[in-house]
């Protein structure tokens, strides 16, 4: 994986944070040519999105755009949402794959970012409660003044909110701590915190060995999910759009590769993860892997729920501007290429 210099890019993190914190975002140019760039950055929360892994794996991307001389360099974020969505809005990326709770977030504070289609919309909320196996915690109820990790931000800890409410609870009954699982699953085996929330698949690296358990499996609740999003630098777009259409249509292509080889991708995923098989399979059950990138009315509809939520449970500052957010014209022109290219 190619990776952006990474003070460059902590530079450019830290200071979109801090204008976002103050309410404003003044925007980085991106690495542009003359007539068009030279690279194009595309981030994702860490590991990465399923499509996001497999056109990194199998160079799509990178092919789409070498006759052009245009560089592709992928960035996973390992501190999740947030900070891969103030690196899209501070221009230190062009795209990026996340969830939906950092997308609605930077889109609520006014930055200048477009959603341009969906990374996914698994119908099984991926999320898990962890605790350790010898823990004397067995409920949700159980978690009630309890040190609990998982990293804010995130579509995680919208579930963990949700699960709480649902036990009559809420994020003040608890200790929150703000952590990523390479420090949050030593920290629950050395009993610094309680429990961890974390993505099915990563919490199985300490479940399936037997030093945790499961308390909560949030794909018990699909009513909880919400799409994760593709997001682009909207100065970008106004200047490329040529370029965002491009992207869009190896996205649809890798979407229907994943549905025509499905044992190549979850090995891809499994492999290029260090993820549970097990629970790769059990997040795509069947095969089905919900890559479609089209936003659907039912999407936009799980988008405006989970807005709804986030400003109920006050994890969201201001409110989206849909009209002003989302773009569909790009993904519209794109699948007009690859039908027509697939029928020919």
């Amino acid at each position: 994986m190619t990776a952006l210099n990474s003070s460059i890019l902590r530079r450019a993190v830290l200071g979109g944070l801090a204008a976002l914190a103050f309410g404003s975002v003044t925007l980085a140019s991106p690495a542009f040519a003359e007539d068009k760039p030279s690279v194009i950055r595309i981030g994702s929360t860490a590991p990465g999105h399923l499509k996001f892994i497999l056109e990194r794996h199998n160079g799509t991307l990178a092919k789409e755009f070498e006759k052009d001389g245009i560089k592709v360099e992928f960035i996973a974020f390992t501190n999740g949402g947030s900070e891969a969505t103030t690196a899209l809005a501070t221009g230190a990326v062009e795209f990026i794959y996340t969830g939906n709770n950092p997308a609605l977030r930077v889109a609520a504070a006014g930055a200048d970012v477009k959603a341009i289609g969906l990374s996914s919309f698994v119908k099984e909320n991926g999320s898990a409660i962890i605790v350790k196996s010898d823990s004397p915690i067995e409920t949700l109820q159980d978690l009630k003044d309890k040190r609990v990790a998982y990293l804010t931000g995130t579509v995680r800890h919208s579930t963990f909110a949700k699960a709480l409410k649902s036990a009559g609870l809420s994020l003040n009954d608890v200790e929150s701590l703000n952590l990523a699982f390479d420090a949050s699953g030593p920290a629950l085996m050395r009993g610094h915190v309680d429990a961890v929330v974390e993505s099915g698949d990563v919490a199985a690296k300490l479940v399936d060995t037997g030093q945790a358990r499961v308390i909560l499996d949030a794909s018990s609740h699909p009513e909880w999910s919400a799409p994760f999003l593709i997001s682009a630098n909207g100065e970008f777009v106004r200047k490329y759009p040529d370029l965002v259409k491009r992207l869009l249509k190896v996205d649809i292509e890798t979407a229907r590769w994943a549905d025509a080889h499905p044992e190549d991708t979850i090995k891809i995923f499994v492999d290029e993860t260090k993820s549970s098989e097990k629970s790769v399979r059990k997040t795509y059950k069947e095969n089905v892997f919900y890559q479609d990138p089209k936003i659907t009315p039912e999407a936009l509809a799980s988008l405006k729920s989970e807005e709804q939520f986030m400003a109920d449970a006050k994890l969201l500052k201001g409110s989206v501007d849909y009209d002003k957010w989302i773009d569909t014209s790009f993904l519209d022109a794109a699948y007009k290429d690859v039908d027509q290219k697939q029928s020919n």
